[in-house]
């Protein structure tokens, strides 16, 4: 499966068009909104509440991003639907929320944030019901994660809707908390083919990488994040097809 046209067209707002100066949390629908009015493409990250529902929302933890505390996993959706994100008035919605108010008018990437705690096989709860919502979804769609086992239960519960995978060279700090043998085995992509990935969505400063190459080499698309000025822009669209942006403005299609 090839990733469609549409996606390497307009570039991706990551965490929807942020800006919590104008009140705009990401992850939020005032940032929907606002991307929407821009003509842009949009990311989002997943996490699941406590009944089962898929929640547009970053971190595992409230701590970051609200003035509450604790994993989002402790919480129904009712509750985090009333939780309010860094001090705004918007609150966290859920992929339905989302979803209605896009309503196809733009390209979305889906990130399905790892539920395994290892990038590992304990997976398939937030992919089903992940799944389950956007197969009556009218719109352009793509989901993605950094686990693999995550897309290959994507690929089982919805093998129409095209899938990727999140790459890195796993080598910062952010990654400490992960088993480092595992994150060792990912930094190849062995999984591309095995989950039938049409695209990855690599680190920007790592696009030379030979795995990232290959993947070029044999059709794949090649999408790069998280982009924060245009000179990295210019950079990063020398050696990927796509970029996802945050911090400034990106041209609203690719040159």
């Amino acid at each position: 499966m090839m990733l469609p046209a549409e996606f390497l067209i307009y570039p991706f707002a990551h965490r929807t068009l942020h800006d919590l100066s104008a009140g705009r949390p990401e992850n939020s629908l005032a940032g929907t909104r606002a991307a929407l009015a821009a003509g842009y493409a949009m990311e989002i990250d997943l996490q699941l509440s406590k009944d089962g529902q898929p929640m547009v929302f970053h971190d595992y933890s409230l701590d970051r991003l609200t003035q509450e505390h604790g994993p989002v996993a402790q919480r129904t959706a009712q509750e985090l639907g009333q939780i309010r994100l860094s001090g705004t008035q918007e609150c966290i919605p859920t992929l339905g929320e989302f979803l209605d108010l896009v309503a196809g008018q733009v390209p979305l990437l889906v990130e399905i944030k790892d539920q395994d705690g290892a990038l590992g096989p304990n997976t398939g709860i937030m992919e089903k019901a992940v799944c389950d919502i956007i197969k009556t979804y009218k719109g352009p769609l793509a989901l993605m994660s950094f686990n693999p086992h995550s897309i290959a239960k994507c690929a089982e519960y919805a093998p129409d809707i095209p899938r990727g995978l999140v790459t890195d060279t796993f080598a910062t700090e952010k990654w400490g908390i992960m088993p480092r043998a595992r994150l060792d085995e990912l930094i190849s992509i062995p999984d591309y083919d095995r989950v039938g990935a049409s695209f990855i969505s690599h680190n920007w400063q790592n696009l030379d990488a030979e795995p990232v190459a290959r993947i070029r080499a044999q059709g794949g698309s090649v999408l790069s994040w998280t982009i924060r000025s245009q000179q990295q822009e210019e950079q990063a669209r020398k050696k990927s097809d796509n970029v996802t942006f945050e911090n400034y403005f990106a041209a609203t299609k690719a040159a």
